[in-house]
């Protein structure tokens, strides 16, 4: 295994944990490094958590530069290195900036190995972000699992199930379990319709869909993104709407991601929803405005007293 938990200095306020797929985007202008649970390890690292990426990666050269990669950014992590190849996606962006994914199959990170280190790790964080992709293939969806169980109950601890719904790497038993086990839900307009065509629920409008779920999974908090036409958050009895700001977009690569680890880095500190909410939308506007999924976030929005 490839880590780096002794060698770079810990912040001490908190570990935060991105898991599952750790891989290289393949844009037009070249590769970046990508994949939903280490982008938002990253962000989130970049309002002073200690972010870690749990992932796996090839013995190769693409696996080599991963690690290179995140040491240069000083992002601690735990990549086992499996017999398989290190994850590549190709991606194309249309002409609103908008990606699409064609993801390989049997690559490094559908193969996650539950550890001893894992389980220690899992006792000490207080947030962790996960997703459905990751749980295409039965190892790494039992090792996300056991690394969720494994977190000890309590208020201030959170498991954040940022859907990210991608091609049929899905299917109804997963996200039914995700969504038992998760306290905060992460979900975007055209998930929100594919979830509730999955799971049978009436023609409702969306508003109503998201109350429906927040109920019946007991959640904190549910986050619905739409792009923009803007983004809610809706906790118990409350709802709030934060419109998108205009900005001339770059991609959106990473921009859902750096949204999750804003709100919930600010949510850590303290800061009220609407707070929170606000700060991850003119996150993730930054983000647009930026090729790649781990741009460098400004201190004007990352700084504790903005």
């Amino acid at each position: 295994m490839a880590t780096t938990e002794k060698t770079k200095k810990r912040n001490p306020k908190g570990i935060v944990v991105g898991i599952g797929e750790a891989l290289w985007d393949v844009l037009p202008e070249g590769k970046k490094i990508g994949g939903a649970p280490a982008n938002f390890a990253y962000h989130i690292s970049q309002f002073g958590y200690d972010g870690v990426v749990v992932s796996a990666i090839g013995d190769d050269r693409l696996g080599d530069e991963i690690l290179e990669n995140f040491n240069a950014k000083g992002l601690r992590y735990h990549l086992e290195k499996a017999p398989y190849p290190t994850g590549v996606v190709q991606v194309t962006v249309d002409n609103t900036g908008v990606p699409s994914y064609n993801m390989k199959e049997n690559v490094a990170w559908d193969h996650i190995p539950f550890t001893p280190e894992l389980e220690k790790l899992a006792k000490q964080v207080k947030a962790v972000c996960f997703g459905s992709l990751a749980q295409r293939n039965v190892v790494s969806r039992d090792t996300i699992n056991r690394f969720l169980d494994a977190i000890p109950d309590g208020e201030g601890r959170y498991r954040i199930f940022d859907i990210n719904l991608r091609q049929g790497f899905y299917n109804r038993d997963i996200l039914q379990n995700a969504l038992n086990k998760c306290n905060i839900l992460k979900i975007n307009d055209e998930e929100l319709v594919a979830v509730s065509r999955l799971f049978g629920f009436p023609g409702i409008d969306l508003q109503d869909k998201c109350w429906l779920l927040l109920a019946k999974y007991n959640l904190k908090m549910l986050i619905l993104t739409c792009g923009i036409n803007g983004s809610y958050l809706f906790t118990a009895g409350h709802v709030s709407f934060v419109e998108t700001p205009k900005v001339t977009v770059a991609d959106t690569v990473g921009a859902g991601d750096s949204f999750t680890a804003a709100f919930i880095a600010a949510i850590l500190d303290g800061k009220s929803i609407a707070e929170a909410h606000t700060l991850a939308v003119d996150v993730s506007a930054f983000v647009c405005t930026q090729h790649g999924a781990m741009p460098e976030i400004p201190e004007s929005f990352t700084k504790i007293d903005r």
